[in-house]
């Protein structure tokens, strides 16, 4: 920073840059501004029951890493459950997992706590403008990797019950690592733009984000400059994912449904669309708060702000707690485990 700049000479619509505490660089002749931390409030209009609101979130990050821990902990001991539907349940509850861990110091500092200013979640200033970039790159790309798991996942069903002779043949583990890497390339390539495109916006008086993390629209709105493209890619993003994502899972369940209607023993069908249970479970509890979300924070214009920031902190942490108790409920070989795992000495029913 040059300190020959003076205020007097920067743009009459930065004359509160101090009080925001921006940075401010020259460029190609013009002054930039960043600024230096950013404040989260939280719920607006909910401060006096941020405690209140605490407990149900601290027993959903309980179970999250609880939960979500002992399914990790399961496959990995398990030489039975070392298969391809298990080692993406795996990948799912890893990524459930990066999503809670990098939302755990704003949500639970704020609701918890009552802390609303971090600097780099350590101190008291603000969260660092930097590390909220962070902070929403993570959360975003983990949400993406996470809805491509769910696609591979309808595949794995789909092979298992459509052409279940070449099971072992397509889905060998070279192709579900081949997945997993897919699935994180191109989550890290379309969140990656977000980041960038908000280091170019000049942020002049605003620095106050009305959330519990740095969530992408949140932030843009503070900027003090045309946020078209902002916009424009941030939406495109979300339904190209969930367009191209729903689609993919919808056409592997017709198949499924087609073919599993075309057995003629009643028994076998219960036990194919058994098998999905816990995987349609999963995919209600993932997409209906994320859609309910996107939709009220795009179209519910009358829709309390309160409302829109609970429900986008709620489809961070429903389907990572839910996720775990549906499938120890509905996957025998995982249910059998946990029951050994807290209680060796009870017998295992054989049903």
């Amino acid at each position: 920073m040059d300190s020959r700049w003076r205020k007097s000479e920067l743009p009459s619509s930065a004359s509160q840059y101090l009080q925001v505490k921006s940075h401010y660089v020259i460029s190609n002749g013009s002054v930039e501004f960043t600024p230096a931390t950013f404040t989260l409030v939280g719920i607006p209009g909910l401060e006096a029951e941020h405690i209140w609101i605490s407990i149900p979130f601290c027993l959903m990050y309980i179970i999250i890493f609880i939960g979500n821990g002992i399914i990790l902990h399961i496959i990995r001991i398990d030489p039975v459950l070392h298969q391809p539907m298990y080692f993406l349940l795996a990948m799912l509850a890893l990524v459930e997992l990066g999503v809670c861990a990098s939302t755990v110091p704003t949500v639970l500092g704020i609701f918890l706590f009552g802390i609303h200013d971090f600097h780099c979640w350590l101190a008291s200033h603000g969260i660092d403008f930097n590390t909220c970039l962070a902070q929403m790159y993570l959360i975003h790309t983990f949400c993406i990797i996470e809805s491509a798991l769910l696609v591979a996942m309808a595949f794995d069903r789909y092979v298992a019950i459509c052409i279940p002779l070449r099971y072992t043949t397509i889905l060998t583990t070279t192709m579900v690592i081949k997945m997993g890497l897919g699935s994180m390339t191109r989550a890290t390539l379309m969140v990656l733009p977000c980041p960038l495109l908000i280091k170019r916006l000049p942020y002049y008086t605003k620095n106050v984000i009305n959330h519990t993390y740095c969530e992408h629209m949140a932030v843009v709105k503070l900027a003090s400059a045309n946020t078209l493209i902002n916009r424009a890619y941030g939406i495109s993003v979300a339904l190209s994912v969930m367009v191209l994502d729903l689609g993919l899972i919808a056409t592997s369940y017709i198949k499924i449904l087609q073919a599993v209607f075309q057995l003629s023993s009643q028994n076998a069908r219960s036990k194919a669309l058994g098998t999905c249970a816990a995987h349609v479970c999963t995919i209600l509890v993932s997409y209906t708060p994320a859609l309910f979300s996107f939709l009220t924070h795009r179209i519910g214009k009358k829709v309390p702000p309160s409302v829109h920031i609970i429900f986008a902190s709620l489809y961070l942490l429903v389907p990572p707690t839910v996720n775990p108790l549906v499938y120890g409920v509905k996957t025998k070989q995982i249910r059998d485990q946990v029951i050994g795992l807290f209680f060796p000495n009870k017998k295992i029913s054989e049903n």
